[in-house]
């Protein structure tokens, strides 16, 4: 189809060109005696000017269309459009297609629920600012490929009917036609497999690659989802920060115009934890947590006297507001965590007011007070807790909701920092077992070594996250390249011999055959988009998402199959 320019393009240098274009209705205004149409493509919008609408057919919005006319100066330009100078003065007019009204404006400000934005996805991704979004993220791909091509880095494509193996989520699973009874599950990452290109000798391996997590979701997760992963051998843990420092700093510079100041921050976890209540902390504002076991054990509040840990924020100004309601509020909030609820104190006239005041002695007040710089008008918001996560996860919680009440965060800012020294393992409450904190092929701390035997609880690893403005934009380890160190981990995480061997043998007989030391990290390709594009919904950055009840409001998937198909996988779906 004849076309001689995009729309979005069009400047005041080509006034006077004869051009043909083509694209959607945006809108039209009939003068009666001249009409006005914006005529959309994927560039922009250009205006066009009908000089005589009696000669061309009626068209409405959505309507495509093929026109062609010359090019003009406008008279009164229009600073709100890229092409708001000039207009394209209508002598041919071609209806390709028709449309029927949509069931919502097509523009990036449109009042539609999001459920009947993915219902008419189709219609949505015509909005400017959804194809911005997903330019961003193919720009990302692109400098990504640039970048590691450039580092001697190789593309290579791993498995997606794999074996089912712990990753920490649920696998989605594949019925197998040819072996009834076994199951292919989608990969969680490509984690093995790329240990694996290590061994082969690959030394230097990336992949975009499409991940999938059978887990609850939010506005932040997917349950298919892109990371740009990375593998490298024979390069310590600075040097891998070092290399993917480089990639995230080409983002920033190229996408949104920000010089990212290299090298970045490093937060040990726990220091992260301790202050900001999270292991992805947004350090753009403050209201840090604060340690008052000291100060509360010289209480004579029982709630507080005997506990492990008491932990405090200060809110400044919310004194007024903070009524008993508000604290009922986040009370519910800090019962996520598994802690009681929260106590608040106010400073109001130079004096602490509040129901457990009255156990304070005056030198503990005092004490409360120096050590915050507690201001009139300021709450502190306390809470306890025998377990040091719950009680810095549910400060953490609090602290949040904060920052979003009280505006906290400037709008276009951006803070990236790495969070290292990771545990290795979480406890299992109750028991004497262990979870991996990332994966069972972390490699532990050397120094640490030791404590497997003695004290697995305080062993940290070589683990390191990515954290852009609270989101956990991606991260990795240094893996484990010794086959008994392994082994040892696997014990902790309370795999038997045979079931090592049947979910990892395959694996680990690659360690008899020398195995260099190596390392990788992977970024979030949905959480880098969204952040780069404004946006605090991952599904703004996925053209077909599912929402949170991980279903595709548009084809309606999951469905229901056949008898047919389901005989033909051996599968009996059994009725409850």
């Amino acid at each position: 189809m004849e076309r001689t320019d995009y729309n979005g393009e069009l400047r005041a240098k080509d006034a006077g060109r004869e051009v043909t274009l083509v694209g959607w209705v945006s809108t039209r205004r009939n003068l009666g005696a001249i009409e006005f149409i914006d005529l959309r493509d994927n560039t922009g919008i250009v205006q066009l000017c009908v000089e005589d609408p009696s000669k061309v057919p009626d068209v409405r919005n959505e309507y495509v269309l093929q026109v062609k006319g010359a090019v003009r100066k406008k008279d009164v330009p229009n600073p709100k459009l890229p092409t708001g100078e000039i207009e394209v003065v209508v002598k041919e007019l071609k209806v390709i297609n028709k449309a029927d009204t949509t069931p919502f404006i097509i523009a990036d400000k449109t009042d539609a629920l999001e459920d009947t934005r993915l219902e008419y996805r189709y219609l949505d991704l015509r909005r400017p600012c959804m194809l911005n979004n997903l330019r961003t993220r193919a720009k990302i791909v692109r400098l990504t490929h640039e970048y590691l091509d450039a580092n001697r880095f190789l593309e290579v494509e791993t498995p997606i009917l794999d074996l089912a193996t712990p990753e920490g989520a649920r696998d989605y699973l594949v019925p197998s036609r040819l072996r009834h009874g076994c199951f292919y599950a989608l990969p969680q990452s490509p984690q093995l497999f790329k240990q694996l290109l290590m061994i082969g000798g690959i030394e230097r391996y990336y992949q975009i690659a499409r991940c999938f997590r059978d887990e609850d979701l939010r506005a932040d997760r997917q349950p298919e989802f892109t990371q740009i992963d990375v593998e490298m051998s024979f390069m310590d843990q600075d040097q891998v920060l070092t290399l993917a420092e480089g990639l995230l700093s080409r983002y920033f510079k190229e996408i949104v115009n920000v010089d990212i100041k290299l090298p970045l921050r490093r937060m040990n976890y726990w220091d992260a934890m301790d202050q900001y209540g999270s292991d992805k902390p947004d350090t753009r504002y403050g209201l840090k947590l604060n340690d008052l076991t000291e100060e509360f054990h010289a209480s004579s509040f029982e709630g507080f006297k005997n506990a492990r840990y008491v932990k405090g924020i200060l809110v400044p100004g919310v004194a007024a507001e903070t009524s008993r309601k508000k604290v009922d509020t986040l009370s519910l909030e800090a019962r996520k965590f598994n802690l009681k609820g929260v106590i608040a104190i106010k400073k109001i006239g130079g004096a602490l007011e509040g129901s457990v005041v009255k156990f304070l002695p005056e030198n503990v007040q005092a004490a409360l007070m120096q050590k915050l710089g507690w201001n009139d008008g300021d709450v502190l918001l306390v809470a306890s807790s025998d377990d040091r996560r719950d009680i810095d996860f549910g400060l953490g919680a609090i602290r949040t909701l904060y920052s979003k009440e009280l505006g906290l965060v400037k709008p276009g800012t951006y803070d990236l920092l790495w969070v290292v020294n990771f545990p290795m393992f979480d406890p299992i409450e109750g028991t004497n077992r262990f979870t991996a904190e990332h994966h069972p092929f972390t490699r532990p701390r050397d120094e640490d070594l030791p404590l497997l035997d003695t004290d697995p609880a305080s062993v940290l690893a070589y683990a390191y996250d990515i954290v852009i403005n609270g989101y956990e934009a991606g991260g990795g380890t240094l893996r484990i390249y010794d086959h008994d160190t392994q082994w040892k981990i696997f014990r902790l995480l309370g795999l038997s011999d045979e079931d090592v061997e049947r979910k990892f043998g395959w694996f680990l007989r690659a360690f008899q055959y020398g195995v260099p030391p190596h390392a990788g990290f992977a970024l979030g390709l949905e959480r880098l988009s969204m952040i780069l594009c404004g946006t605090d919904n991952i599904r703004d950055v996925v053209a077909f998402p599912k929402n949170l009840q991980a279903v595709d409001p548009m084809s309606k998937a999951p469905s229901t199959v056949s008898q047919e198909a389901l005989d033909t996988v051996g599968i009996e779906i059994k009725k409850e």
